[in-house]
């Protein structure tokens, strides 16, 4: 079993908003008997993309809103750029929030609505102008500045309240899942310029979600929450390939687990593994396996199609279920090569089994 890569890739912070880094540091956060949030440390470097990925009630959004002041931590410091915002008022944080119903003005045009913030603080008006065509510009939004926000798509509106909260000039941008409302064309569409977006601008963006594919497609490092805690922080390829929980292994897609006990019959190690369905192929039950890979025998009891790939459900004679997944890269009028019920073996390279500890 290999061991992981510990490289990331990280946007360039831009001079403007300065550094941007955000540390909590032993938090804790109860709602009377309820504990949100477990003692839980977490670095979050400046100029990143760090996704906060788990399930409902897992604890992210309520580290989200601890970070920009709008609940107060019961214990812990938090510091945004090298300075203590543990008990600061929210206007008085260097963030900004992204929230997932945009909360658009629906009287005020896009350009009043993206320029409010500057309003608000008596900026220029001919400093207003130009800033607002910027933010305007930089979402690729500037032909509708005087359209008002019904008149606009889902996501042209997450992209405007996207450029009313950069307006301001946050050194961290806190987007509370912004894409939740949109369909799944529009937000993979949108998951591609958010990133693009993220790293013109250079500043930290903490990213709050519950979709795996999401926290995979857009994040630098991910932070995945379950109870209150955090189970693992890695990259994408990191947490997918190489998960240090059950938990994590399950949560991010799906895997094959396996207790120490099979792993022991299987592998002569006893020590439990992870498996992804792409890394495990289904061969004939007599094709003999090569010297470096695992194989367990079993029947299908399930093929699931799914367009690009088909999905093979296997139980195997020991008492495991075992998931399988086949791109479909033949002739679309070609027959998938197993059916239900057949008893076939299936296999996997043992070094592409991960030890969950």
């Amino acid at each position: 079993m290999s061991a992981p890569e510990a490289s990331t890739t990280t946007a360039t912070p831009d001079p403007e908003h300065g550094h941007g880094g955000v540390e909590l540091t032993t938090v804790t956060k109860r709602f009377g008997d309820t504990v949100a949030v477990d003692n839980l440390t977490l670095s979050v470097e400046s100029g990143e993309f760090f996704s906060m990925l788990g399930p409902s009630g897992s604890g992210k959004t309520t580290v989200l809103r601890l970070i920009a002041g709008f609940e107060e931590v019961t214990g812990g410091t938090i510091t945004i750029a090298g300075t203590d915002v543990t008990r600061a008022a929210p206007f008085d944080r260097t963030v900004n929030t992204v929230f997932q119903d945009y909360a658009l003005f629906p009287h005020m045009t896009i350009a009043d609505n993206v320029g409010y913030g500057l309003r608000v603080r008596k900026v220029d008006k001919a400093e207003q102008q130009r800033r607002v065509g910027e933010a305007l510009e930089q979402v690729r939004l500037s032909e509708h500045a005087n359209r008002l926000p019904h008149q606009l798509s889902g996501g042209q509106r997450q992209r405007i309240a996207l450029a009313r909260a950069l307006i301001l000039k946050p050194r961290v941008l806190l987007l509370d899942e912004p894409l939740g409302a949109l369909d799944k064309q529009l937000r993979e569409q949108m998951q591609i310029e958010l990133k693009q977006i993220q790293r013109e601008v250079g500043i930290t963006f903490i990213f709050v979600t519950h979709d795996q594919e999401e926290a995979l497609t857009l994040s630098d490092r991910i932070a995945v929450f379950n109870n209150g805690r955090v189970e693992q922080v890695g990259t994408p390829r990191e947490v997918y390939e190489y998960p240090q929980t059950a938990f994590v292994a399950g949560f991010l897609g799906i895997s094959n687990l396996i207790d120490d006990a099979h792993a022991e019959r299987l592998t002569g190690v006893p020590m439990a593994l992870s498996v992804r369905p792409e890394r495990v192929r289904l061969v004939d039950a007599r094709t003999e396996p090569a010297a470096h890979e695992t194989s367990v025998d079993g029947t299908i009891v399930e093929t699931v199609y799914t367009g690009p790939t088909t999905r093979f459900i296997v139980d195997t004679v020991d008492g495991l279920r075992i998931v399988a997944e086949r791109h479909n890269d033949h002739a679309p009028s070609d027959n998938a090569p197993f059916h239900r019920g057949d008893t076939v073996r299936a296999v996997w390279v043992t070094e592409h089994a991960a030890v969950v500890p």
